[in-house]
């Protein structure tokens, strides 16, 4: 073979080579891009998949399920029970993401989990042993309001008006399925002739979170009710030693808690109606005739004071035929555990500080010193 010949033949070879490293190489570019957009998509699909994950599964979710965590379940098995129970959407994202809060410490216990909570929620839950959820909204419920205030505040709150809050809690059905749900609270002594409203101070004052935009007007009214239920509850052996009924603590309450100002010793107020209530005396307190002349006035008249009402207590001796507005705690465990006095009087400045007497003399005087001096 010639030297021409071998040359042509090792450019040929050369050509070849290098047109098979060009197709090589795009082989090797087209798996790099394959490689590259598979690994992106599995990113971006593990990224939608934990981001969808966190979310609650139905965020309007009201129904509650109930989920038993046994004593000793670790947080695998915790995370488990809750997928299983479709709570969350995966185990592992709740269980990591738990661990990233550095959360363990849950308790055993029954819970009402629903499928709204965050995973936030559902560990708070899981901590206290309690069900914790952030609310729709919250609507508190102030002492010493009565009925017809109360709903004021529900139509304010809720799509509830006022009139059909009166209207359910004056129903003598409604009455009568609360007697039945909560004996202990609720007595044949609302249904007394003299009451205005069965139910005044019967619903608890407290702040109450919920967890549905409309919840039914029943179910507010009644939470309110088992709230009192659960606070009277405690006091049940005080009550019994006492020989005081639920409704005449009640109805002592709220004369304390319609009396109250922000510095007032509410024990010392019911040594003062323990005292006339006694000897005999009326109890003379002026939220009663304001309960009895059915509305508010900055000042009670003298002429106020002969109004003939089974409410008015400067007319009738003892406490009034029931509540007249919702009490709280304080005033509650006041008319259980008053000071020991000797005072039958007292009154509030313009300040609100309280002043105590013994006699009706020694009451005057402060009238004159506290009262008609500073006007």
């Amino acid at each position: 073979m010639s030297n021409g010949s071998k040359k042509q033949e090792m450019l040929s070879k050369m050509q070849e080579r290098k047109s098979e490293v060009k197709i090589v190489r795009r082989i090797v570019a087209i798996i790099a891009a394959v490689i590259i957009i598979a690994l992106a998509g599995a990113g971006w699909f593990g990224y939608s998949y934990v981001k969808e994950a966190l979310q609650p599964i139905d965020p309007n979710a009201t129904k509650t399920i109930a989920v038993e965590v046994p004593i000793g379940s670790s947080l695998s098995t915790i995370s488990a029970l809750l997928e299983k129970k479709g709570i969350i959407k995966d185990a592992r994202v709740f269980k990591y993401y738990a661990k990233f809060k550095n959360e363990s410490q849950f308790q055993a216990g029954d819970y009402d989990l629903t499928k709204a909570m965050t995973f936030d929620e559902l560990i708070e839950s899981l901590k206290t042993g309690k069900v914790y959820r952030k609310p729709v909204f919250t609507m508190t419920i102030p002492e010493g309001l009565t009925l017809e205030q109360i709903g004021n505040i529900i139509e304010k709150k809720t799509p509830y008006t006022q009139q059909q809050f009166m209207d359910l809690v004056t129903s003598d059905a409604f009455v009568q399925q609360m007697m039945a749900n909560y004996p202990e609270l609720i007595t044949d002594a609302v249904l007394a002739d003299t009451i205005r409203y069965d139910l005044e101070g019967y619903l608890f004052p407290a702040t109450y979170p919920y967890y549905e935009e409309k919840p039914s007007l029943e179910a507010i009214v009644e939470e309110m009710i088992s709230a009192m239920n659960d606070v009277v509850r405690n006091y049940s052996d005080v009550l019994a030693e006492k020989e005081m009924s639920v409704h005449e603590l009640l109805t002592f309450a709220s004369l304390l808690e319609e009396e109250a100002t922000a510095q007032t010793d509410r024990e010392t107020i019911a040594s003062v109606f323990y005292n006339r209530i006694k000897t005999d005396m009326p109890l003379q307190t002026d939220p009663t005739v304001l309960y009895a002349l059915g509305g508010h006035k900055d000042r009670v008249l003298y002429e106020d004071l002969e109004v003939d009402n089974v409410y008015n207590t400067y007319k009738n001796k003892g406490l009034p035929p029931g509540p007249i507005a919702g009490a709280g705690k304080s005033s509650i465990e006041a008319t259980l555990n008053p000071s020991k006095t000797e005072y039958f009087y007292f009154l509030a400045d313009k300040e609100g500080v309280n002043h105590f007497s013994k006699t009706y003399d020694e009451h005057l005087q402060k009238v004159e010193k506290y009262l008609r001096k500073a006007e």
